[in-house]
């Protein structure tokens, strides 16, 4: 009927239960007689469980779903670029939700099947890689860049696997020296003439020193994992993103998750990148350096990430024991603790403070309570993970730069943790 007004099922229940009681009692007294006992409590008990039913259902209209959805609602518009968040609790999701529209073109919703481009994210899959291929005893991680690259200069003779994982090899940034022979030379890379990995080494081999020597100071390092990509595929014989379909992806189920190469395969359901510019949210997808892959090259979704949350729960992949390598915060030659970088860059997220590093994974905790975690940024997308050790995961993949999803995790987090005091 139009204009009707839907009742709630347990309302619903309600009332027929009290008109019921209602016929009995009046039908009791009509016929001149009295309701039976039995009948009484066998009436009570179906008007406490509709009561209940009712009360139960009041109260679920506030649970912490709701404040979740409070932190993302006002960040993205329907019709704009947005996220896709998800919230897990001892291996069970209890929030996933998209926000906004993979990209200005088609208007499609993003929802959890939609693939993001991770940037940094990737790193702890990199990390993983290499941590397989030691437990198979094909590599080691103190083995140097000039045992696998004998063409490597001399400053790569000191500069170990492990060094490359932890961010403590000194390796010069490749984009500073992208920038410095484009100064040089010329322009020669671009969004659409991108810089592929094997430039990246040859870029590193030219230089005569790295940053600083081995182990003696801290930098956040893309080009390790660049070249950590490069070395898992002339380890295992295969390239990076067929190793990483082979030994992480199939065997996790994560059938949407894909290293991209342009041209050599194609995202589905693919959210495009957007920045703002003069107050106005534009499509910045792609840039020079979007086609390496070691350090940032792996699309997924939340679909397919709550696998990899449950992968590194419940140990699928190596044991616990084997893990713990990730695990361990790095220390400096001299046993201090290292620092970020003094100087701001778009690398540097907290300069001057003490940073907590293992293998593809920061290690500091939050609020007292431990946790592995890592952000992504790079051309139009942020990314982050925070997977915490006492069952609460946190993941949100953003197609726009101008949030904050490291912020935004760690709101949600707090959500929880008050809720538990």
């Amino acid at each position: 009927m139009e204009g009707a007004r839907k009742l709630h099922p347990s309302l619903f229940s309600l009332g027929i239960l009290s008109s019921f009681a209602a016929e009995v009692i009046c039908c009791g007294a009509h016929e001149g007689g009295s309701v039976k006992p039995k009948l009484i409590i066998r009436m009570v008990a179906l008007l406490a469980l509709g009561t209940a039913s009712t009360t139960s259902a009041q109260s679920s209209q506030t649970p912490i779903d709701n404040k979740i959805d409070a932190v993302f609602s006002g960040v993205s518009s329907a019709d704009a670029p947005g996220l896709a968040v998800l919230v897990r609790e001892n291996g069970r999701t209890v929030f996933e939700r998209g926000y906004g529209v993979r990209d200005l073109h088609s208007k499609a919703n993003i929802d959890a099947h939609t693939n993001f481009r991770l940037a940094s994210f990737t790193k702890q899959f990199t990390a993983m890689a290499i941590m397989l291929l030691a437990h198979e005893g094909k590599l080691r991680y103190d083995e140097t860049l000039t045992e696998l690259f004998p063409d490597f200069p001399a400053y790569g003779k000191t500069i170990t696997i492990r060094n490359l994982l932890n961010h403590t090899s000194g390796l010069p940034d490749y984009e500073d020296l992208m920038d410095a022979l484009e100064k040089k030379s010329g322009p020669t890379w671009s969004p659409q003439k991108q810089i592929q990995d094997a430039e990246v080494l040859e870029l590193l081999k030219k230089e005569k020193a790295g940053k600083f020597a081995p182990g003696t100071n801290w930098s956040y390092s893309n080009s390790g994992y660049v070249v950590l990509g490069l070395i898992v595929a002339r380890v295992s014989g295969k390239p990076y993103g067929e190793f990483l379909q082979a030994r992480i992806f199939v065997p996790l189920e994560m059938n949407h998750t894909i290293v991209f190469q342009k041209e050599k395969n194609e995202v589905a359901k693919r959210a495009f990148g957007h920045s703002r510019e003069n107050g106005t949210l534009r499509e910045t997808d792609q840039s020079s350096t979007s086609a390496t892959l070691g350090d940032g090259g792996i699309y997924s979704n939340l679909e397919d990430l709550a696998k990899w949350d449950d992968a590194l729960r419940n140990h699928t992949l190596l044991s616990e024991k084997e893990f713990q390598s990730a695990l361990r915060p790095v220390k400096l030659n001299d046993g201090s603790e290292p620092r970020w970088p003094t100087e701001p860059n778009d690398d540097n997220l907290h300069p001057g403070k003490p940073v907590s590093y293992g293998f593809g994974w920061f290690l500091d905790p939050y609020q007292g309570r431990q946790r592995i975690w890592h952000t992504g940024s790079t051309m139009g997308f942020r990314t982050v993970i925070e997977h915490f050790t006492d069952g609460l995961s946190v993941i949100i993949l953003s197609n726009r730069t101008d949030l904050d999803p490291e912020k935004l995790a760690l709101q949600v987090a707090g959500l929880f943790f008050s809720s538990k005091n």
